[in-house]
């Protein structure tokens, strides 16, 4: 009977990389029987419903993002996550109220962000932190106040020491380049980041659980940094349900149809990465010096000087050799035979998804977690290897070229990554620990 279902809530930060595995999430948990709803703001709530077919069995409840209709300014999405602060408790409350009202129960809340978490316990439900990057990002959330307290960093979240702190048996160390609200040439994202990483410590403690988007061989110690961790990861998509904010062109599917078994580099750097004139150029005579097949993902707002002659010209220079797609259904491509190795901004979703299906990675950081991914791909899962910027920050067509060569040469790499492709999908098997630990939670949910 539908009424006894249990019915969770998910609250996702609204943010691509934090919407993705919140969805992964509800699709895997209304596969096993629970009343799913997302609650989430009314931009993303629109495009998922276009999608509605993906999300049958998950309820989408929307709620004002102050974004004006048809708001497609570069701003936007900081908007929409700084009004999410804002606006979004109250809206929140009065849902959970109106839920309670109609004699209906909530048996949960899972949230990735401490706004939802503090509203959820002041209306006495219970709660589940949900960590949808990796377990690094938990360790830092649990000991940031730590570098502050010994003054490895300042209230702002500036490093004022060279010093390494190690969060993992299993991880690198985190050094002063590292910190996850590394935001350069953005001071206020920064603190507004690190305020947060010191806020989050004591929702972590006080939910009932946290479930994190990792499975265990990946971070055996992650295991024992709270009581109440759970992994479940990875989180990968079913059938369509993506959760993409971007329409996906699959024409791209066909064009690596005809490509050989590990020939075609992929490039994509996540939703908001932004390149100028000089670097994107750069990238571009790169791939042509290479010679090799590309499939590069270059969103219109991937830089912001580009014109539609530059990128029409552009597509006839490279047509014989590349093809340039404004969104492409990540999974699918990485899981394509064709694909050689993965060009990536090193955001966790990718670096988790490129991990699972087994493809090596060339490592191109842009800000915030990135850098720290960039040093678990390269230095502790040596799924990978880092490009090196020079003295003025650009990657250049020879730094290019020179790596993806030793990329291609290093068998090594491939080996590492397929074995830990072989981890990450046993976890997730009927039998998987990650699996088992989600059947668990909700087992728990009834008691």
């Amino acid at each position: 009977m539908e009424s006894t279902k249990k019915h969770v809530v998910i609250v996702p930060f609204p943010a691509q990389g934090h919407v993705n595995p919140a969805i992964r999430l509800a699709n895997l948990l209304a596969d096993f029987g629970l009343k799913i709803t997302l609650f989430t703001t009314d931009s993303i709530g629109s495009r998922l419903s276009k999608e509605s077919k993906n999300y049958s069995n998950i309820v989408i409840f929307s709620f004002p993002d102050g974004l004006a209709k048809d708001e497609t300014n570069r701003h936007a999405g900081r908007i929409i996550m700084e009004n999410f602060v804002k606006l979004m408790p109250a809206y929140l409350t009065d849902f959970i109220n109106r839920v309670q009202r109609q004699e209906e129960t909530i048996d949960c809340i899972i949230s990735d962000n401490i706004w939802a978490l503090k509203t959820a316990k002041m209306m006495g439900l219970k709660t589940a932190s949900f960590v949808p990057v990796g377990s690094a990002a938990l360790a830092l959330g649990l000991r940031s106040s730590e570098l502050l307290q010994a003054g490895i960093v300042d209230d702002e979240g500036t490093p004022l020491k060279k010093e390494e702190f190690l969060l993992s048996p299993h991880l690198p160390a985190l050094t002063n380049t590292d910190y996850m609200w590394n935001f350069p040439g953005d001071k206020l994202f920064q603190k507004f980041w690190f305020q947060l990483f010191i806020s989050v410590e004591k929702y972590l403690k006080e939910s009932n659980w946290v479930l994190g988007n990792w499975f265990h061989d990946l971070d055996p110690s992650a295991d024992d940094l709270l009581p109440n961790v759970i992994p479940v990861g990875p989180l990968l998509s079913s059938n369509n349900s993506s959760g993409s904010f971007f329409s996906q062109d699959s024409s791209c599917l066909t064009w690596l149809d005809k490509h050989p078994l590990q020939s075609v580099i992929y490039i994509a750097f996540g939703s908001t990465t932004k390149f100028n004139q000089q670097q994107f150029e750069e990238l571009a005579i790169g791939l042509e010096l290479i010679g090799k097949p590309f499939l590069w993902v270059v969103r219109p707002d991937f830089t912001n000087w580009m014109t539609t002659e530059y990128f029409d010209n552009l597509q006839k220079r490279v047509g014989n050799i590349g093809k340039l797609v404004e969104w492409a259904p990540q999974e699918k491509v990485l899981s394509h035979p064709s694909i050689s190795f993965f060009l990536t901004h090193c955001g966790y979703n990718s670096v988790l998804e490129s991990i699972s299906l087994g493809v090596p990675m060339l490592c191109w950081p842009y800000y915030a977690d990135h850098f720290y991914y960039r040093s678990c791909v390269c230095n502790s899962w040596k799924a990978g290897l880092e490009l090196n910027p020079n003295e003025n920050g650009i990657v250049t067509r020879h730094q290019l070229k020179t790596k993806v060569d030793q990329l291609l040469a290093n068998n090594g790499i491939r080996s590492n990554v397929l074995k830990l492709k072989k981890l990450a999908q046993k976890s997730i098997g009927i039998n998987g620990s990650s699996y088992q630990n989600l059947a668990k939670f909700v087992e728990q949910l009834s008691d």
